[in-house]
């Protein structure tokens, strides 16, 4: 069954008429089931799609048709978390989606597949929060794809799922289920633009506007700037810590250079003191030595002295002796000579002269009488 809703009240009081134009932004992470979400919605394969491992949407499409009677301009986006791109790229392309949703979209549609559910996925709101700030979270709606694989109703499953409902809960409890094999059954996507209406009702006929976005990107670059003041605070603080330590360090070093140069510098005086200490020694053995060898040399000399003197006195004593000796024995030549002579003498003298010679004959034999007579009695 399809429906046909026509509202021809103004937009100020809360309803979209289907000359006003729905604006959908379809985001998500890659391989959600963006892009074939959007061409459900809009009847029309106009979005590349296909099963993928990577992202086939790399910019920002938009396409418009009329759906039920209702303009509709569904916005696709490149996936979240893509690995080929950094997450600058990444914001970048979600922010693109802002001017092709111009003045501003009525929805953002996170579309989530019901297969998997990760932590990227469950913080696929977060990121959008991050780009376009708290205000979104009004005009956030979750869409499931992969309908066909329920087996029961989707409050049954979101149930046993607390990061899926945290997911929804993110989104105001604004979630709805596409079977997008069953593409023929268009009253899934008739009750889709029934609650997006009703979102924009919520929102009293407004949507996201560019000045919100101004406000989220202000929002962001304060984010930013106080995330790059806390991370440059930590870089310092980290480096203050680094060259606090290294100053440390270095401090500790020259220190420790310090204090051995010092060991060495006392070390070498204490050797250089034991140097001269040694060579003082050395000195004062030399000098003694050279004091004990004089007095040695003195000593000797004293002794050669006292020996030449002794040797001088036994010479002179000797020489003296000698002398007495030669003079006495001269005398006693001279003696012997003179008394040789002197009898020689008398004897030629008396024999010259017959008195003397005759009585000294007497006198001999006179006294050699005397002498037997003697020798006689005395025997």
């Amino acid at each position: 069954m399809q429906f046909t809703y026509r509202f021809q009240f103004c937009t100020y009081t809360g309803f979209i008429t289907n000359n006003e134009e729905l604006r959908i932004v379809m985001v998500g992470k890659t391989g959600s089931g963006k892009s074939a979400s959007g061409n459900m919605i809009l009847d029309h394969n106009t979005f590349i799609s296909k099963f993928c491992a990577q992202s086939i949407t790399v910019d920002c499409k938009k396409k418009k048709g009329v759906v039920c009677g209702q303009k509709v301009a569904v916005i696709d986006t490149p996936g979240l978390f893509d690995t080929r791109y950094d997450e600058e790229k990444t914001a970048k392309d979600l922010r693109q989606c802002i001017s092709f949703a111009a003045p501003g979209p009525h929805v953002f549609l996170v579309v989530q597949w019901l297969g998997r559910f990760t932590e990227e996925e469950q913080n696929a709101v977060e990121k959008i929060q991050q780009v376009f700030g708290q205000g979104a979270d009004r005009y956030s709606m979750v869409l499931f794809t992969g309908g066909d694989l329920l087996e029961g109703t989707i409050e049954s499953f979101l149930a046993g799922c607390p990061g899926l409902q945290e997911l929804v809960a993110r989104c105001n409890n604004q979630y709805h289920v596409f079977n997008n094999k069953n593409k023929n059954d268009r009253s899934q996507v008739d009750e889709l633009l029934q609650k997006i209406r009703n979102i924009v009702m919520k929102n009293e006929g407004s949507h996201y506007t560019n000045e919100m976005f101004q406000r989220a990107e202000r929002a962001i670059e304060e984010e930013k700037e106080r995330i790059m003041k806390e991370q440059e605070e930590k870089i310092e603080k980290k480096l203050q810590e680094k060259y606090e330590k290294e100053m440390k360090k270095l401090q500790e070093t020259f220190q420790a250079k310090m204090e051995q140069e010092m060991k060495e510098r006392e070390k070498q005086r204490q050797m250089e003191k034991q140097e001269r200490y040694e060579e003082r020694e050395w000195e004062r053995k030399a000098k003694e030595e050279e004091r004990r060898k004089e007095r040695q040399e003195r000593e000797w000399e004293r002794k050669a002295k006292e020996e030449e003197r002794k040797e001088k006195w036994e010479r002179e004593k000797a020489m003296s002796k000698l002398r007495e000796q030669h003079d006495k024995e001269l005398k006693e030549e001279i003696k012997n000579v003179r008394s040789k002579y002197e009898i020689e003498a008398r004897e030629k003298a008396e024999k010259s002269n017959p008195f003397v010679y005759y009585g000294k004959m007497l006198l001999n034999v006179v006294l050699n009488q005397v002498a037997g007579r003697f020798l006689g009695l005395s025997l």
